[in-house]
Protein backbone atom coordinates (compact mmCIF):
# COMPACT_ATOMS: atom_id res chain seq x y z
CA UNK A 1 0.00 0.00 0.00
CA UNK A 2 1.50 3.26 -0.73
CA UNK A 3 1.70 6.24 1.34
CA UNK A 4 1.36 9.85 1.59
CA UNK A 5 4.48 11.46 3.23
CA UNK A 6 4.77 14.59 4.85
CA UNK A 7 8.06 16.35 6.32
CA UNK A 8 8.22 18.27 9.79
CA UNK A 9 10.39 21.82 9.31
CA UNK A 10 11.10 22.49 12.92
CA UNK A 11 13.54 24.97 13.35
CA UNK A 12 14.40 28.23 15.44
CA UNK A 13 16.48 29.37 12.56
CA UNK A 14 15.15 33.00 11.24
CA UNK A 15 17.31 32.94 8.34
CA UNK A 16 14.95 33.05 5.15
CA UNK A 17 17.63 31.04 3.17
CA UNK A 18 17.43 27.87 5.17
CA UNK A 19 13.90 28.06 5.06
CA UNK A 20 13.93 28.50 1.42
CA UNK A 21 16.46 25.95 1.18
CA UNK A 22 14.50 23.35 3.34
CA UNK A 23 11.41 23.65 1.20
CA UNK A 24 13.44 23.73 -2.21
CA UNK A 25 14.55 20.24 -1.21
CA UNK A 26 11.08 18.81 -0.13
CA UNK A 27 9.68 20.12 -3.33
CA UNK A 28 12.46 18.59 -5.58
CA UNK A 29 11.75 15.20 -4.04
CA UNK A 30 7.86 15.67 -4.14
CA UNK A 31 7.23 15.76 -0.89
CA UNK A 32 3.06 15.52 -0.61
CA UNK A 33 3.61 18.75 1.94
CA UNK A 34 5.75 20.20 4.71
CA UNK A 35 4.76 21.42 8.13
CA UNK A 36 5.85 24.59 10.13
CA UNK A 37 5.84 24.31 13.82
CA UNK A 38 4.67 28.04 15.83
CA UNK A 39 3.46 28.79 19.27
CA UNK A 40 3.64 31.33 22.08
CA UNK A 41 6.23 29.52 24.01
CA UNK A 42 8.88 28.67 21.22
CA UNK A 43 11.41 30.60 19.24
CA UNK A 44 11.84 31.16 15.96
CA UNK A 45 9.97 32.95 13.00
CA UNK A 46 5.98 33.11 12.69
CA UNK A 47 5.00 29.79 11.00
CA UNK A 48 2.41 31.53 8.16
CA UNK A 49 4.81 34.27 7.21
CA UNK A 50 7.31 31.36 6.89
CA UNK A 51 5.20 29.64 4.79
CA UNK A 52 4.70 32.60 2.66
CA UNK A 53 8.06 33.15 1.90
CA UNK A 54 8.04 29.59 0.98
CA UNK A 55 5.42 29.63 -1.31
CA UNK A 56 6.49 31.32 -4.71
CA UNK A 57 9.98 29.76 -4.55
CA UNK A 58 8.39 26.08 -4.63
CA UNK A 59 5.94 24.67 -6.81
CA UNK A 60 4.31 21.24 -5.37
CA UNK A 61 4.75 21.01 -1.65
CA UNK A 62 1.79 21.53 0.38
CA UNK A 63 2.48 24.27 3.30
CA UNK A 64 1.02 23.98 6.15
CA UNK A 65 2.12 26.29 9.40
CA UNK A 66 1.06 26.01 12.50
CA UNK A 67 -1.28 28.73 14.38
CA UNK A 68 -2.76 28.91 17.58
CA UNK A 69 -6.04 29.75 18.65
CA UNK A 70 -5.43 31.05 21.92
CA UNK A 71 -5.58 34.71 21.95
CA UNK A 72 -5.36 34.68 18.04
CA UNK A 73 -8.52 36.53 16.05
CA UNK A 74 -10.33 33.67 13.45
CA UNK A 75 -10.43 36.70 11.63
CA UNK A 76 -7.17 37.52 11.47
CA UNK A 77 -6.39 34.07 11.12
CA UNK A 78 -8.58 33.14 7.78
CA UNK A 79 -7.03 36.02 5.90
CA UNK A 80 -4.07 34.67 6.65
CA UNK A 81 -4.43 31.20 5.65
CA UNK A 82 -6.84 32.51 2.61
CA UNK A 83 -3.85 34.86 1.38
CA UNK A 84 -1.22 32.03 1.79
CA UNK A 85 -3.59 29.76 -0.53
CA UNK A 86 -3.14 32.14 -2.82
CA UNK A 87 0.59 32.60 -2.74
CA UNK A 88 0.71 29.08 -2.95
CA UNK A 89 -1.71 28.41 -5.73
CA UNK A 90 -3.95 26.30 -3.97
CA UNK A 91 -1.21 24.53 -1.54
CA UNK A 92 -2.12 25.78 1.83
CA UNK A 93 -3.49 24.25 4.68
CA UNK A 94 -3.50 24.75 8.45
CA UNK A 95 -2.10 22.56 11.83
CA UNK A 96 -4.85 24.35 14.64
CA UNK A 97 -2.97 24.61 18.15
CA UNK A 98 -4.72 25.12 21.39
CA UNK A 99 -1.85 26.75 24.58
CA UNK A 100 -2.93 26.56 27.97
CA UNK A 101 0.72 28.18 28.50
CA UNK A 102 -0.38 31.48 26.52
CA UNK A 103 -3.19 33.48 28.30
CA UNK A 104 0.03 33.89 30.87
CA UNK A 105 2.20 34.95 27.90
CA UNK A 106 -0.18 37.43 26.48
CA UNK A 107 -1.86 38.64 29.56
CA UNK A 108 -5.61 39.11 27.80
CA UNK A 109 -7.99 37.21 30.48
CA UNK A 110 -7.67 34.09 32.76
CA UNK A 111 -6.36 31.24 31.83
CA UNK A 112 -8.59 28.48 30.22
CA UNK A 113 -9.24 24.95 31.03
CA UNK A 114 -8.22 22.14 28.25
CA UNK A 115 -12.13 21.41 27.62
CA UNK A 116 -12.66 25.24 27.02
CA UNK A 117 -9.92 25.73 25.13
CA UNK A 118 -10.74 22.81 22.45
CA UNK A 119 -14.29 24.64 22.67
CA UNK A 120 -12.30 28.12 21.69
CA UNK A 121 -11.08 26.31 19.02
CA UNK A 122 -13.91 24.66 17.32
CA UNK A 123 -14.95 28.00 17.54
CA UNK A 124 -12.18 29.19 15.75
CA UNK A 125 -12.37 27.08 13.12
CA UNK A 126 -15.91 27.48 12.33
CA UNK A 127 -15.75 31.47 11.97
CA UNK A 128 -12.85 30.64 9.63
CA UNK A 129 -14.37 27.90 7.33
CA UNK A 130 -17.27 30.61 7.47
CA UNK A 131 -15.44 33.15 6.67
CA UNK A 132 -13.38 31.30 3.48
CA UNK A 133 -16.93 30.69 2.57
CA UNK A 134 -18.34 34.47 3.00
CA UNK A 135 -17.15 35.03 -0.64
CA UNK A 136 -18.58 32.99 -3.55
CA UNK A 137 -16.03 31.71 -5.98
CA UNK A 138 -17.41 33.94 -8.76
CA UNK A 139 -17.96 36.95 -6.07
CA UNK A 140 -15.53 39.22 -8.64
CA UNK A 141 -17.38 40.84 -11.50
CA UNK A 142 -15.39 43.56 -12.85
CA UNK A 143 -18.08 45.07 -15.00
CA UNK A 144 -17.16 48.06 -16.39
CA UNK A 145 -20.44 49.29 -17.86
CA UNK A 146 -21.60 49.44 -14.01
CA UNK A 147 -18.39 50.26 -12.06
CA UNK A 148 -18.86 47.25 -9.74
CA UNK A 149 -15.97 45.29 -9.26
CA UNK A 150 -17.97 42.72 -7.00
CA UNK A 151 -21.38 41.17 -7.11
CA UNK A 152 -23.19 42.40 -3.61
CA UNK A 153 -25.41 39.39 -3.76
CA UNK A 154 -22.28 36.89 -3.63
CA UNK A 155 -20.85 38.41 -0.31
CA UNK A 156 -21.93 36.78 3.07
CA UNK A 157 -22.53 37.96 6.52
CA UNK A 158 -21.41 35.10 8.88
CA UNK A 159 -22.83 36.47 11.75
CA UNK A 160 -20.95 34.18 14.69
CA UNK A 161 -22.19 34.88 17.96
CA UNK A 162 -20.03 32.65 20.88
CA UNK A 163 -18.95 32.32 24.26
CA UNK A 164 -15.64 33.44 23.38
CA UNK A 165 -15.90 35.78 20.15
CA UNK A 166 -18.51 37.25 17.91
CA UNK A 167 -17.64 37.75 14.06
CA UNK A 168 -19.44 39.49 11.64
CA UNK A 169 -18.07 39.31 7.90
CA UNK A 170 -17.59 38.96 5.25
CA UNK A 171 -14.07 38.00 4.64
CA UNK A 172 -11.72 40.94 3.51
CA UNK A 173 -10.33 38.45 1.05
CA UNK A 174 -11.97 36.44 -1.61
CA UNK A 175 -12.24 33.08 -1.12
CA UNK A 176 -9.18 30.93 -1.55
CA UNK A 177 -8.70 28.90 -4.54
CA UNK A 178 -9.20 25.52 -2.72
CA UNK A 179 -11.96 27.05 -1.32
CA UNK A 180 -11.70 25.50 2.13
CA UNK A 181 -7.36 25.29 2.76
CA UNK A 182 -7.13 21.88 4.78
CA UNK A 183 -7.44 21.94 8.19
CA UNK A 184 -5.46 19.53 10.20
CA UNK A 185 -4.68 19.00 14.34
CA UNK A 186 -2.48 17.09 16.32
CA UNK A 187 -3.64 14.55 18.40
CA UNK A 188 -2.63 12.97 21.04
CA UNK A 189 -5.70 11.91 23.43
CA UNK A 190 -9.89 11.34 22.73
CA UNK A 191 -10.51 15.11 23.66
CA UNK A 192 -8.39 15.83 20.82
CA UNK A 193 -9.80 13.13 18.71
CA UNK A 194 -13.11 14.14 18.97
CA UNK A 195 -11.92 18.10 18.06
CA UNK A 196 -10.05 16.78 15.29
CA UNK A 197 -13.29 14.55 14.06
CA UNK A 198 -15.71 17.54 14.24
CA UNK A 199 -12.90 20.37 12.57
CA UNK A 200 -10.30 19.23 11.00
CA UNK A 201 -9.82 17.12 7.76
CA UNK A 202 -6.44 15.97 8.80
CA UNK A 203 -5.04 14.70 12.11
CA UNK A 204 -1.82 13.92 13.08
CA UNK A 205 -1.25 11.00 15.55
CA UNK A 206 2.05 9.54 17.73
CA UNK A 207 1.30 5.89 17.57
CA UNK A 208 4.39 3.72 19.20
CA UNK A 209 3.97 1.17 16.74
CA UNK A 210 2.08 -0.42 13.81
CA UNK A 211 -0.04 -1.95 15.91
CA UNK A 212 -0.91 1.13 18.29
CA UNK A 213 -1.85 2.89 14.97
CA UNK A 214 -4.71 0.30 13.70
CA UNK A 215 -5.94 0.64 17.12
CA UNK A 216 -5.74 4.67 17.71
CA UNK A 217 -7.42 5.14 13.83
CA UNK A 218 -10.06 2.72 14.55
CA UNK A 219 -11.19 5.18 17.47
CA UNK A 220 -11.13 8.03 14.60
CA UNK A 221 -14.06 9.77 12.44
CA UNK A 222 -13.52 7.36 9.30
CA UNK A 223 -13.36 10.93 7.21
CA UNK A 224 -10.12 11.79 8.45
CA UNK A 225 -7.06 11.46 6.60
CA UNK A 226 -4.75 10.06 9.23
CA UNK A 227 -0.89 10.97 9.71
CA UNK A 228 1.38 9.18 11.87
CA UNK A 229 4.26 10.88 13.47
CA UNK A 230 8.02 9.38 13.17
CA UNK A 231 10.79 11.23 14.56
CA UNK A 232 13.80 10.29 12.47
CA UNK A 233 17.43 9.72 13.17
CA UNK A 234 19.19 8.97 10.36
CA UNK A 235 22.65 9.71 10.96
CA UNK A 236 25.24 7.12 12.52
CA UNK A 237 26.06 9.30 15.37
CA UNK A 238 22.40 10.19 16.17
CA UNK A 239 21.22 10.42 19.72
CA UNK A 240 17.70 10.23 20.12
CA UNK A 241 15.75 12.50 22.82
CA UNK A 242 12.93 12.02 24.20
CA UNK A 243 9.41 12.54 22.22
CA UNK A 244 5.89 12.78 22.09
CA UNK A 245 5.81 10.22 18.66
CA UNK A 246 7.63 7.03 18.13
CA UNK A 247 11.49 7.61 17.63
CA UNK A 248 13.37 5.35 15.05
CA UNK A 249 17.14 5.19 14.42
CA UNK A 250 19.07 3.68 11.59
CA UNK A 251 19.22 2.80 8.29
CA UNK A 252 16.94 4.45 5.45
CA UNK A 253 17.06 1.25 3.97
CA UNK A 254 15.80 0.33 7.69
CA UNK A 255 13.13 3.34 7.86
CA UNK A 256 11.81 1.64 4.27
CA UNK A 257 11.40 -1.35 6.37
CA UNK A 258 9.13 0.09 9.26
CA UNK A 259 6.98 2.18 6.87
CA UNK A 260 6.21 -0.76 4.97
CA UNK A 261 4.89 -2.46 7.81
CA UNK A 262 2.98 0.65 8.61
CA UNK A 263 1.30 0.92 5.94
CA UNK A 264 -0.82 -2.33 6.98
CA UNK A 265 -2.23 -0.06 9.86
CA UNK A 266 -4.68 1.52 7.47
CA UNK A 267 -3.44 4.98 7.62
CA UNK A 268 -2.72 7.71 4.73
CA UNK A 269 0.52 8.88 5.06
CA UNK A 270 3.31 9.67 7.21
CA UNK A 271 5.02 12.68 9.17
CA UNK A 272 8.60 12.50 9.34
CA UNK A 273 9.62 14.70 11.96
CA UNK A 274 13.70 14.88 11.32
CA UNK A 275 15.90 14.56 14.30
CA UNK A 276 18.50 17.18 13.03
CA UNK A 277 16.82 18.96 9.43
CA UNK A 278 20.80 20.06 8.36
CA UNK A 279 21.45 15.85 8.68
CA UNK A 280 18.30 14.20 8.51
CA UNK A 281 16.17 16.36 5.75
CA UNK A 282 18.96 15.59 2.89
CA UNK A 283 19.20 11.77 3.28
CA UNK A 284 14.85 11.87 3.55
CA UNK A 285 14.47 13.74 0.45
CA UNK A 286 18.12 11.90 -1.39
CA UNK A 287 18.07 8.37 -0.05
CA UNK A 288 14.70 7.59 1.52
CA UNK A 289 12.21 8.87 -1.15
CA UNK A 290 13.86 6.98 -3.99
CA UNK A 291 13.85 3.87 -2.02
CA UNK A 292 10.23 4.58 -0.90
CA UNK A 293 8.98 4.72 -5.20
CA UNK A 294 11.21 1.59 -5.72
CA UNK A 295 9.05 -0.18 -3.34
CA UNK A 296 5.89 1.40 -4.59
CA UNK A 297 5.50 2.67 -1.41
CA UNK A 298 5.28 6.53 -2.13
CA UNK A 299 4.45 8.09 -5.61
CA UNK A 300 4.56 11.28 -6.30
CA UNK A 301 1.43 13.03 -6.79
CA UNK A 302 0.55 15.13 -9.72
CA UNK A 303 -2.46 17.09 -8.15
CA UNK A 304 -2.14 20.80 -8.13
CA UNK A 305 -3.81 21.70 -5.08
CA UNK A 306 -2.88 19.82 -1.48
CA UNK A 307 -6.96 18.95 -1.05
CA UNK A 308 -7.01 17.49 -4.49
CA UNK A 309 -3.10 15.71 -3.50
CA UNK A 310 -4.96 14.26 0.27
CA UNK A 311 -8.14 12.95 -1.65
CA UNK A 312 -10.26 15.48 -0.10
CA UNK A 313 -13.63 16.53 -1.83
CA UNK A 314 -13.97 19.73 -3.55
CA UNK A 315 -14.88 22.17 -1.18
CA UNK A 316 -18.40 23.04 -1.89
CA UNK A 317 -19.45 27.26 -0.68
CA UNK A 318 -22.21 26.64 2.08
CA UNK A 319 -24.14 30.24 1.48
CA UNK A 320 -23.80 29.57 -2.72
CA UNK A 321 -25.44 25.62 -2.23
CA UNK A 322 -28.14 27.33 0.15
CA UNK A 323 -28.78 30.25 -2.49
CA UNK A 324 -29.41 27.07 -4.94
CA UNK A 325 -31.68 25.08 -2.26
CA UNK A 326 -33.89 28.34 -1.27
CA UNK A 327 -34.05 28.88 -5.58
Amino acid sequence: MSLQLAVALDSPSFDAGDWVSWARQADDARIDFITLDDGFEKTGPDAVLTAARIAPVTRHVGLIPVATTTHTEPFHLSTAIASLDYASRGRAGWQVRVSPGGSSLLGRREPLGVEELFAEARDAVEVVRRLWDSWEDDAIIKDVPTGRYIDREKLHYIAFDGAYFSVKGPSIVPRPPQGQPVVAALAHAPLAWEFAGRSADLIFITPSDESDAVKIKSKLDPKLKVFADLVVHLSPDARPAPSDAAVFTGTPVQLVELLERWSSSGIDGVRLRPGSLSVDLGVITGQLVPLLRERGLFQPSSATTLRSRLGLPVAINRYAAQGAVSA
